[in-house]
């Protein structure tokens, strides 16, 4: 009889635990993404520029003929390092070396693993990660990137699918490949334009520090078996966006969207995802949002006045 209770007692009180040490760690990476906002409100007061999605100079080679991606591919992470307390990893980081992110002299630095960037609810590998192509093959700079449990909202559009030189006017979220906007060009309001979220290691790699020209962003086995996810661009390693894109006028991935793709919102918390808004505020967003809502949330200037009450 003792043990029959015993036993029913830790049938009650262990899921309990579980969610309340769930609770906990929601709001550890709350803290986290308002950190990480708050750098980059910093940024802009510092430098009077938001940071880039990250950073491609036309100078530069190689060049990637699908993207036109070039080095240094500096990452919104890293340019907001000095003001994270990481000014040891941004001092040491050399964007003129050789290919940027990718030279070996950076390796060092853009291996670490920040714990600011580390979702304390993702369930996937914290080991740094081997930069590969679209193909599966390994890049030709050998390098090594710290995984990063948080992303940048580039808007509705994929920009990386198109091989131009600017996404201006491609691209209407904050973050994007040279975006380097100032907070009066969010004219939607910074308290509702999403600026970072999540997106779980469980799913593909992401890395905080940049990205390659010719590198991808690879689904997990898992994710590819269960919903046939695709690898997808250099860009996808740092940023994401929300739909919807050319050619697909009705499709808007939502946070933690059952079909998964390595550029959407995806975090490890039930029922969606915690996001950074523009004025440094945390929310999380349900996975049932309404998905204009979600799209409205994820553009800079589409004028669509979303009351308070709706996300």
């Amino acid at each position: 009889m003792v043990i029959a209770i015993i036993g029913s007692l830790v049938g009650v009180l262990l899921p309990a635990v579980q969610s309340a040490r769930e609770s906990a760690r929601r709001v550890g990476c709350s803290l986290n993404l308002r950190q990480l906002a708050l750098a980059a409100i910093v940024h802009e007061s510092a430098r009077r520029r938001l940071p880039a999605g990250y950073v491609s100079e036309s100078d530069r080679q190689p060049v990637d003929s699908g993207s036109l991606d070039r080095p240094p591919g500096t990452g919104w992470g890293m340019l907001i390092a000095a003001y994270l307390e990481e000014t040891a990893l941004a001092d040491r980081y050399l964007p003129e070396a050789g290919i940027g992110i990718g030279a070996a002299e950076n390796q060092p630095v853009v291996t670490a693993s920040p714990a600011i960037f580390r979702c304390p609810s993702d369930g996937g590998p914290s080991t740094p990660f081997e930069v590969v192509t679209e193909s599966g093959s390994r890049h030709p700079s050998g390098a090594l990137l710290g995984r990063s449990s948080y992303v940048g909202n580039a808007g509705h559009a994929e920009p990386w699918a198109d091989p131009v030189d600017s996404w201006a006017g491609l691209a209407n979220g904050p973050l994007y490949r040279n975006s380097w906007l100032k907070l009066g060009q969010v004219s939607d309001g910074l308290s509702k334009t999403v600026f970072l979220g999540e997106h779980t290691q469980r799913l593909s790699q992401k890395a905080w520090a940049g990205t390659l020209p010719g590198a991808a962003s690879h689904p997990s086995e898992a994710f590819v078996t269960s919903v046939g996810s695709e690898p997808d661009g250099a860009a996808t390693l740092l940023l994401v966006h929300s739909g919807p894109a050319e050619g697909e006028a009705d499709v808007i991935h939502p946070p933690n969207d059952p079909v998964a793709h390595v550029c959407q919102m995806y975090s490890d918390h039930d029922g969606g995802c915690n996001v950074a808004l523009g004025d440094g505020a945390v929310r999380f967003i349900s996975e049932l949002v309404n998905q204009d809502v979600w799209a409205a949330l994820s553009s800079i200037n589409g004028g669509e006045g979303i009351p308070g009450d709706a996300y």
